[in-house]
Formats: structure tokens, C-alpha cells, sequence
């Protein structure tokens, strides 16, 4: 089957999805979703495959959402259905009955950040950036999985004083990832845990993957996340004389512009400079 934005491959037991679009760090499209969509439909109705393995080619796991695909004009309905098609596309990860491993290397943000969290196991290289930047760019975050992985204060640190660039080793500490190696043995350290859960009972492997997100569902994730969609919804349909000034930047000079932009102008009332690297997506 033809993928013109992921890899899908199966090896034995174990199926691999790689995110293909390196020259953008593999920013995620519609398209995109779409083709992850169809490589977990492909994944979970191979009876042979027992743990799915995502990844990402070139220099980065996945630097989030593409930009490029915002649409400015769209309306409140619009918007509402992008988000729910992304949050449902970053949420396979976690309801799938198989288990799930990202293995991460490079930048893992906005969108990126909240597909490795989706997986139940997530192995990460100690050259790994992981971050939300999208308060940064006047947006909201998709799938609000993060203060439930990490609890309320290290989330709204992360999320709303702009620590939006995580080194790997903090990621370790806040139990956001499984473990670290170099970057050289990320993929055989991936495979060996993929062999591990594999050799498991798979009945009894899918079974308690349940139980486990049965206990998140009613202490209310679900709800949580539906209703953090709402309000990303009115965070990026809601019109601030900053939001235009921002976006009127992106549209003349880039991202980059806009964000330094912001930085610079928060210096200005803070007295501090300096402003973080953009990769160009969230």
C-alpha cells in the first residue's frame, strides 16, 4: 500500500510507522493523518502484529502540526473539526488495543510531544527536545495529556511560563519517558523492547492495556480532553489585537519573525531578552 507521508512496515511481530516528511521535521498534515490513521487500521487488524512502534525519519521525531495548513478565515464549526480530527489521530496511540511505543529523537513538540505521550511506552534519545510551544504561537494545546502524566505544577510550567523546551533528561525525571540512550542505540534498545512485549501473552497484554486507561477513563480523561478541545477551539478562533499583530508577522516574514517578534516585545515590558529557536511548527 502506497504512503506518501509515513513508512508502514511489519517485522514478524512488530509494526513500524515512520513519520516521512524529514524536510519538515515532520510536521503533521492532514494528509498525514489520514495515512496514520489507515497504517493503525492496517496495524491492528494484522492478527500477527503485537506492538506498533512510531518514529521518525531524519533529524526529528515530529516538530507538531504544520503551520502552513492554518487557515485563517476558517469558521468556529471548521476549526472545531481540524482539532477533533487531531486529537483523534494522536489518540489512536493510546486507545489502540495493541501496545504502542514512540521512540524519540531530535524535537518532539506541540503535536509531536503529545504523540509520543499517547504511547504507552516511549524510549527516548538523550539528543530528544520535547516541548509545547504553542501558547508561544497564540495557540492551544490539542490533547491535553500532560498534567496527567506529570501532575499540575511541572504541567502548567511547561505550559504557561514558557518552558517550551524540555531537555531529555527532565523528561526522564517528570516520568515522560521510559528511558534514555544515545542516539546511535535508540533503535536497538526500541526493537529489544518491542521483542519483550512481544513475547508476552497477547490476550492478557490487551486486556490489561484496558484496565489501565479504564482507571484514566473514570477518573475522567476522556471528559477532560473534550472539554480542553473546547477551549482550544475558542483560543484559536478568539481575535486579539496581539493575536492580529502576530499573525499579520507570520504572514509577511515567517514564523521565526513572529515569535522573536513576541519575545521581544515581552522583553521590552520585563526587562529580559532573549528568545527560543523555532522549529516552525506546533
Amino acid at each position: 500500500m502506497r504512503f506518501e507521508n509515513i513508512r508502514f512496515a511489519t517485522n514478524g511481530p512488530v509494526a513500524q510507522i515512520t513519520l516521512a516528511r524529514p524536510a519538515k521535521l515532520n510536521a503533521i498534515t492532514a494528509e498525514m493523518v489520514a495515512e496514520l490513521h489507515l497504517a493503525m487500521d492496517l496495524a491492528e487488524a494484522d492478527p500477527d502484529v503485537r506492538v506498533i512502534v512510531l518514529r521518525g525519519d531524519g533529524r526529528a521525531f515530529c516538530a507538531g502540526f504544520d503551520l502552513d495548513e492554518v487557515d485563517d478565515g476558517a469558521s468556529v464549526d471548521e476549526v472545531r473539526t481540524v482539532l477533533a480530527a487531531d486529537l483523534d489521530v494522536i489518540m489512536r496511540f493510546w486507545r489502540s488495543p495493541k501496545p504502542t511505543l514512540s521512540a524519540v529523537h531530535g524535537y518532539a513538540l506541540g503535536g509531536g510531544f503529545e504523540l509520543a505521550l499517547a504511547c504507552d511506552v516511549t524510549i527516548a534519545a538523550t539528543d530528544a527536545v520535547f516541548g509545547e510551544p504553542e501558547p508561544t504561537f497564540g495557540s492551544g494545546i490539542v490533547a491535553l495529556l500532560l498534567p496527567w502524566l506529570t501532575g499540575p505544577k511541572a504541567a502548567k510550567e511547561l505550559l504557561l511560563f514558557g518552558t517550551d523546551r524540555m531537555g531529555a533528561d527532565r523528561a526522564l525525571d517528570l516520568g515522560l519517558v521510559n528511558a534514555l540512550v544515545e542516539r546511535a542505540a535508540l533503535d536497538d534498545e526500541v526493537a529489544r523492547m518491542a521483542r519483550r512485549c512481544a513475547l508476552l501473552d497477547a490476550t492478557a497484554v490487551r486486556l490489561t492495556k484496558r484496565a489501565v486507561n479504564r482507571s484514566y477513563e473514570l477518573m475522567g480523561l476522556d471528559a477532560a480532553l473534550d472539554e480542553a478541545l473546547e477551549i482550544d477551539v475558542q483560543i484559536e478562533t478568539t481575535d486579539t489585537k496581539e493575536s492580529r499583530a502576530f499573525l499579520s508577522i507570520v504572514q509577511r516574514d515567517g514564523v521565526a519573525a513572529a515569535v522573536a517578534w513576541r519575545q521581544g516585545r515581552l522583553a521590552t515590558v520585563s526587562g529580559q531578552s532573549g528568545a527560543p529557536v523555532s522549529p516552525g511548527a506546533a
